[in-house]
């Protein structure tokens, strides 16, 4: 009898703090505590932390304990270009309304505004971050939510500068409805699995608006990448979805839509490409289906290496793009199928809608200008139309077998505003929250 009261003490004892309500916090110059550490300290697991507005420079703050750390009226953290502002070392853990500021910076540790390690259940929303090295930085996580936070950097040196949002090593995460701007890359996932990115705008970022390496089975959609240095990258990845954004404006040399490499078993619907050096750059892809996109007004609608197999392209529009399809090779082992091309002329006597003749879209010059890049300088002349001309009807340089067979004759109702913004999707709910992780089809 002895020995079960003692048990029956040591559940009590594990499990009270459970049992105990929650205690809320306040701090501020006129509140109960005047320093975020000092809550830390005295906070419990399940506590609640409000910062009400003001200046706080109290170096790097570290958050041990499932706590709600909520900010009142935008209380500014201030690292002084010194140290790290908020590390997170616990799971079941909320950060939202907070100012965070002047990160410091090492060549050695990527320091950054928030950031969450090793943990689960962690949101990070309603934040805004401002001149950080890292803006928020996910590391070995799971089940975690990052909404709604303005991050915004300082252009510099690539090498000096970090990801607005970057997540290593981490499965079934949401980053949702995020403005992302002045960073190398506005969103970056490695190793990162069965996750989420939708309605975020991401723009003026040095390198890539998003940029996903070894990542699995993720969906992004609904996105605005504008104005990026190189667009999005997308490599060493299989089974994304990706789905209804906006890639815009992306010009350089360089500078893509986006850069599919070395990428499998995917599929890019219902997106807008407008105004990019190439709408969507493939090297090493199979097995890819782009279908319903937009392709308006980019140097090169599409540019698909040699090394591409096996990949669809069907039920797209092709829209006062300087090149539609430009390659490196004479083999084809790609399909074409029922797109809309306005430089097509031929003829549909049935009336059906479809061209009764195929279609090549790669022209002689296209050919010209990717054996040599200079050639771009002769793209108007007369010579270079007669050429072309003389190419459609006795094809030699270009591949034959690359054709489109069932041209359809007017544009395609895809179903996207091609002026404005896409459609932000409403909110649904996170596996974070018990919902069924994404499923590729």
């Amino acid at each position: 009898m002895k020995q079960l009261n003692l048990y029956l003490l040591y559940a009590w004892l594990i499990f009270l703090p459970e049992i105990l309500p929650a205690t809320v916090w306040m701090v501020g110059h006129d509140k109960p505590l005047s320093s975020v550490s000092e809550a830390l300290e005295k906070a419990t697991n399940g506590d609640t932390i409000y910062v009400y507005a003001g200046y706080y420079t109290e170096g790097n703050l570290q958050v041990n304990k499932s706590v709600v750390l909520t900010g009142v009226g935008f209380p500014v953290l201030d690292g002084q270009k010194q140290c790290e502002i908020l590390t997170v070392n616990s799971s079941h853990v909320t950060i939202s309304g907070f100012d965070v500021r002047n990160s410091g910076q090492m060549s050695t540790i990527d320091l950054a505004g928030i950031k969450v390690l090793s943990s689960s259940f962690v949101v990070v929303e309603n934040n805004r971050v401002r001149d950080c090295n890292f803006g928020i930085y996910l590391s070995n996580t799971t089940d975690c939510i990052v909404r709604n936070n303005d991050v915004r950097g300082v252009l510099k040196e690539e090498q000096n500068c970090g990801n607005g949002v970057h997540i290593w090593k981490g499965e079934r995460h949401l980053v949702a409805n995020n403005y992302l701007s002045g960073h190398r890359d506005g969103i970056y996932f490695e190793f990162v699995t069965d996750s989420e990115i939708r309605n975020n705008n991401s723009e003026v970022n040095m390198r890539y608006g998003l940029h996903f390496m070894f990542s699995h089975n993720d969906h992004y959609h609904h996105n605005r990448f504008y104005n990026n240095g190189a667009g999005v990258a997308v490599m060493y990845s299989r089974q994304v979805k990706m789905t209804e954004n906006r890639f815009s404006h992306n010009w350089g040399s360089s500078a893509y839509g986006i850069l599919l490499k070395d990428i499998t078993d995917s599929h890019i619907w219902k997106n807008v490409f407008d105004s990019n050096s190439a709408g969507v750059y493939m090297e090493g892809a199979s097995r890819i289906i782009l279908e319903q996109n937009e392709f308006l007004e980019n140097g090169w609608a599409l540019r698909i290496q040699a090394s591409c197999d096996a990949n669809t392209v069907r039920l797209n529009n092709f829209r006062g793009n300087s090149f539609d399809v430009s390659t490196n090779g004479h083999l084809v082992l790609n399909s074409f199928s029922q797109n809309y091309w306005d430089r097509y002329e031929g003829y549909d006597l049935n009336k059906d809608g479809t061209g009764d003749v195929p279609f090549r879209p790669v022209s002689l010059f296209a050919v010209v200008v990717e054996r040599m890049p200079y050639g771009i300088m002769l793209m108007r002349s007369f010579m270079v139309y007669l050429l072309d001309k003389a190419e459609k009807l006795i094809p030699s340089l270009t591949p034959e077998q690359l054709m489109d067979e069932k041209p359809a004759m007017s544009p395609l109702e895809n179903g996207l505003n091609l002026y404005q913004e896409p459609q932000m999707a409403a909110d649904s709910m996170h596996p974070a929250s018990g919902a069924v992780p994404i499923q590729i089809q």
